[in-house]
């Protein structure tokens, strides 16, 4: 490892020590590095604007940040344990290329500010995918609520309940997800704030523009406080990562279901062969390992937000603790958007079993339908439900699960599903960027 920014002549370096100290965080610094970058130049412009770099300087760093993104994004320059992370190899690279100017490039900020941008700006595209990914689910789930009604059972507990139908469970996923893109939306508008600036987490002695940096970069507002910059840490992560948990417990229950409507006992849903796979020792299988994994992904996500939690009993200021929340943000947001980047395709591609959902529908499921007549007739409904308990083998005597369903008028319900207004919903969160 070389080039390490804080080394000070005499101070004996320990190879195993660097090695715990760096941990995985130049590996990590992957997914980060064209962040870091895109943040550098902004700095490197903001130094210029302020008189610390004339205007030859300024343009030698911008020429050379872009070419290391280029060749960085070509494989031409591999990110590796050669540097201790990610900034390092930036301020080393400059260096290299341009000598004493390149060492000019971390004036007025801290290695501290420069991951906090660089996050930030990381974590804006990921809720921003998580948003789109919301959205692209609900349409579907929208499009196929439209389709014609196919009547199913409606559980509770596990049983057979009332008579539900496709239409109601589509509908029901599609306002989920609705919500769910609404709450990255709101996430990110909470975490779009440049921190850029603050340095270490007390400002430094220049009159940064910082206002520039944050046009520049797209934030919507600056992050004024530094010592809040830093307590802002983890707690804008746990923040992003709670609302990609939300879409992944609403994907949890939908694969969950799936997982049960695709066993021989329902038969209720047939998942294209692409979301199967075989057994390594049983040729008769076909296993719903896809839908499961959806189920599982949640996990993922749960755990880094755990991760970052424990971490945060700090006091204020940068603690070297919160090197660790950057692994577990990067493993979450992939392992989520990984499953929810599938969901659309399956919910397009699967197909309803009618006569397996129709032959679920049993005659005790029409006893609610019963009492709710005789209530609206004005039988007290604690009476009403007594009679259609007793009855309920032969409740479904001269009912149909069609009419059962056009009968549901109650707002939301199967005979008033009231999408137009989940459309409505949807057309402003999809416009609303």
């Amino acid at each position: 490892m070389s080039g390490l920014l804080w080394h000070k002549e005499g101070t004996e370096i320990d190879p195993r020590i660097m090695r715990f100290l760096a941990g995985d965080d130049v590996l990590l610094d992957r997914e980060l590095f064209l962040y870091d970058i895109q943040a550098s130049k902004a700095h490197v412009e903001g130094l210029s604007r302020i008189g610390l770099l004339d205007e030859g300087e300024c343009n030698a760093l911008l020429r050379e940040l872009d070419a290391l993104a280029a060749d960085f994004t070509s494989g031409v320059f591999v990110l590796d344990e050669r540097f201790e992370d990610g900034h390092s190899a930036i301020e080393a690279r400059l260096t290299q290329r341009l000598g004493d100017t390149g060492r000019k490039v971390h004036t007025g900020r801290s290695r501290n500010d420069q991951v906090l941008v660089a996050s930030r700006l990381w974590l804006k595209q990921q809720l921003n995918e998580t948003r789109a990914l919301c959205l692209e689910a609900a349409r579907v789930c929208l499009e196929r609520a439209a389709e014609p009604a196919l009547p199913m059972p409606g559980y509770t507990h596990l049983q057979r309940a009332v008579v539900s139908s496709s239409a109601m469970w589509f509908a029901g996923f599609a306002e989920a997800f609705i919500d769910d893109a609404r709450r990255a939306q709101d996430t990110l508008a909470l975490i779009d704030a440049n921190p850029l600036g603050t340095a270490a987490g007390y400002g430094v002695n220049l009159r940064l523009d910082r206002d520039f940096t944050t046009q520049r970069l797209g934030f919507a507002r600056l992050q004024i406080s530094p010592v809040y910059a830093q307590l802002s840490r983890g707690k804008f992560e746990l923040a992003a990562l709670d609302a990609l948990a939300s879409a992944l417990l609403d994907l949890r229950r939908l694969a969950w279901d799936l997982s049960l409507f695709t066993t021989s006992e329902y038969g209720f849903v047939e998942l294209p062969a692409q979301y199967t796979t075989g057994s390594s020792i049983m040729p008769n299988k076909r296993n719903p390992d896809v839908v499961e994994l959806m189920r599982a992904s949640y996990s993922a996500v749960a755990a880094a937000r755990s991760e970052v939690e424990q971490l945060l009993s700090l006091p204020s200021g940068y603690q070297r603790d919160l090197q660790f929340s950057k692994g577990a943000m990067i493993r979450g947001f992939s392992r989520g958007l990984a499953a929810l980047a599938l969901l659309p395709g399956l919910l397009r591609a699967l197909c309803w079993n009618v006569d397996a959902l129709s032959a679920a529908i049993e005659p005790a499921m029409y006893a609610t339908d019963v009492a709710i007549e005789q209530a609206a007739a004005g039988v007290p409904f604690r009476e009403a439900y007594r009679r259609a308990a007793e009855a309920a083998a032969s409740a479904g005597q001269g009912r149909s699960a069609e009419a059962s369903l056009a009968a549901r008028v109650s707002p939301g319900a199967a005979a008033d599903l009231r999408l137009h207004e989940l459309e409505a919903r949807w057309s402003a969160l999809e416009q609303s960027v």
